[in-house]
């Protein structure tokens, strides 16, 4: 079902077929401003370096996030996980704002929903 949410010109919203997705996104490439901030924080972030540009790096999180509660990502963004390397993030202004952005920035991604590369805001 999702397939067909994503072909071009339809826009994937809660309730369109996935009432508990935490983003909205029309062609791929244009997004709700949250999950627009989301991606942001992605990118300042630095979360490539370990994640890949396309999260799909030594640490997959396309495949993660299809397990991970909501809950378990914020732990562990917030806390990190130091037996793997990921460093803590509690504490850094624009991921402490953005927690929930990023999660559906993610989530969206692990989706299938939003495309590679630069965002636009959905107006």
């Amino acid at each position: 079902m999702l397939a067909v949410l994503l072909l071009s010109g339809t826009m994937h919203t809660p309730g369109a077929g996935d009432k508990d997705a935490p983003y909205v996104v029309k062609d791929g490439r244009r997004v709700d401003a949250g999950t627009l901030e989301g991606w942001r924080t992605w990118r300042a972030m630095g979360c490539a370096r370990c994640h890949g540009e396309e999260q799909d790096g030594a640490i997959p999180l396309v495949d993660r996030l299809q397990r991970l509660s909501k809950e378990q990502f914020r732990i562990t963004v917030l806390n990190g996980r130091q037996d793997r390397g990921m460093p803590r993030f509690a504490g850094i202004k624009q991921v402490d704002q953005n927690i929930d952005n990023l999660y559906a920035y993610l989530k969206g991604r692990a989706d299938g929903a939003i495309a590679l590369g630069h965002l636009e805001k959905l107006e």
